[in-house]
């Protein structure tokens, strides 16, 4: 079959959306590093929109591939000139193709470090934007400072190095632009953390600081990271959707992406050299994220982690098979109920009993696939973030925390290893073989996970809490993960909206 590139476009089935606008028009105004399926579903397909408006001309999109595994990608651009499709899986069916043609460059810096840094210190580029996942930020997970040991951030902290690792192309980047007379460009974080653009200015800072202090203090006064939330459910793309897609619009494409219809981005408007009209595009322009971060992580995220053990030792391998469970779907609404809910702050905007009813759908969608393995993994840097805070925010004004419990005991059941019926679970997190352990021994001492203070500080101590988990975690064992979700049932007339 054909492959999809720049002069096969009139190829395209009619009623596969494609560039309307000029590419070879369009200069980049924004670097981005990490592009992965979320970036191409979401800030990449926000600017494509705004280039069919006839907008952003100035500020279409340069992608750079940091590690030797993004070298597939650069392949695949290069034959493709960049463009890529975007399937929007809709529940019913429908499929809805659109080839994206926002991204006009790609870089891959391992082949030429130099080209990635020049392009980020000219002055066209006024966004350095990054989706490098919770762990590019190389924090610890427990004291939360910057972790200078990793040995790619060690090997660009040695005098004259070329970089490697994000913070040394940033910040030498900076430094170049500092010493040309360039203003700094913004940096903007597209990643799923609380206060990304807040973790992103103590991490990339702390590298300078060590790095060189003077740029550090250069970069405090100056470069702006905006802090954002980013929601839209973007699985692995499969081989069965790389073929699946080529059916669908007639050409070959190396690396689609797939995604749901939902789309939601909330920005701080904090970009000193100005930005794309993202507000025409979708996004919410705010003066404070917080509330809406509040929003997802308690509600979306951590019903996820609600949704994944519980469905998994139920039998089930996929997001909306769990959520279409009735018991497991009624779980879900009465931890967002009567748990999340009451932690949040007002958020401007948003009818949070119509969110929550969408979370509900978003995850039954069918056509999407999400898969169950892929929520259950790394949980322990999830739930420390999502749910504790839950827990903690509960307990401190006596509000309910039965379903937060019973959460936490479904991981801790998941962890063992072995499903309810004898078969293997592959558990991925980073302190795997630590937590598989220490779930072995649960049967003899009930409250040994919850004692992980690493984990959960000192919630193994308060009595209430404890409580709670042990009653969820003797139901898991003895009555089976079904049985006890079905025993948290929420009432329909006691849903607090």
């Amino acid at each position: 079959m054909t492959r999809l590139s720049a002069a096969t476009l009139s190829q395209l089935g009619t009623d596969v959306a494609r560039p309307g606008y000029d590419r070879s028009a369009i200069t980049a105004g924004i670097v981005h590093i990490g592009v992965g399926g979320f970036h191409r579903a979401h800030q990449a397909v926000a600017i494509d929109r705004l280039l069919t408006l006839g907008l952003a001309q100035e500020w279409g999109i340069c992608g750079v591939g940091l590690l030797e595994g993004d070298r597939r990608m650069k392949q695949i651009f290069d034959e493709q000139d960049c463009l890529y499709t975007v399937v929007v899986k809709h529940a019913d069916g429908k499929r809805e193709p659109s080839v994206i043609g926002s991204i006009v460059q790609y870089l891959f810096a391992p082949d030429d470090p130099t080209a990635v840094i020049e392009k980020m210190a000219s002055p066209d580029i006024r966004i350095v934007s990054l989706t490098i996942t919770e762990g590019g930020y190389n924090f610890d997970r427990v004291t939360g400072e910057f972790v200078a040991s990793t040995p790619t951030v060690a090997a660009d902290l040695v005098a004259g190095s070329i970089p490697v690792s994000a913070f040394g192309f940033v910040t030498e980047a900076l430094r170049l632009r500092r010493e040309r007379g360039i203003p700094p460009f913004t940096v903007q974080s597209c990643d799923n953390i609380q206060g990304n653009g807040d973790m992103a200015q103590r991490m990339f800072t702390s590298f300078a600081r060590i790095k060189d202090p003077d740029l550090a203090d250069w970069i405090s006064e100056t470069v702006r990271f905006p802090n954002a939330m980013v929601d839209r459910i973007t699985p692995v793309t499969s081989a069965e959707d790389i073929t699946a897609t080529a059916e669908l619009i007639g050409l070959d494409d190396g690396w689609p992406v797939v995604c749901e219809p939902f789309f939601q981005w909330v920005i701080e408007d904090d970009f000193p050299l100005g930005r794309p009209p993202y507000e025409r595009a979708g996004a919410q322009m705010v003066t404070d994220v917080e509330p809406y971060e509040y929003m997802k992580l308690r509600l979306l995220n951590a019903s996820h982690q609600g949704l994944c053990y519980f469905g998994y030792l139920s039998g089930y391998r996929f997001a909306h098979e769990a959520t279409r469970d009735p018991a497991i779907s009624s779980f879900l609404t009465r931890y967002m109920d009567r748990e999340a809910t009451p932690t949040l702050h007002p958020v401007p905007g948003i009818d949070l009993g119509a969110y929550k009813a969408m979370l509900i759908e978003r995850f039954s969608n069918p056509e999407v696939r999400d898969t169950l393995a892929r929520l259950c993994a790394e949980s322990s840097d999830r739930i420390p973030k999502w749910l504790v805070p839950v827990i903690r925010d509960q307990l401190r004004t006596g509000g309910e925390i039965d379903c937060s419990a019973a959460i936490v005991a479904s991981w801790a059941r998941y962890d063992e290893g072995i499903d309810e019926q004898g078969e293997a679970i592959t558990v991925v997190d980073p302190l795997r073989d630590e937590l598989m352990a220490i779930a072995a021994t649960q049967r003899e001492n009930p409250l040994a996970f919850l004692e992980n203070t690493q984990l959960f500080g000192d919630l193994a101590e308060n009595k209430r809490f404890a409580a709670a988990y042990l009653a969820a975690l003797n139901s898991l064992i003895e009555n089976g993960a079904h049985a006890t979700v079905a025993s948290y049932a929420a009432s329909p007339t006691e849903l607090v909206l």
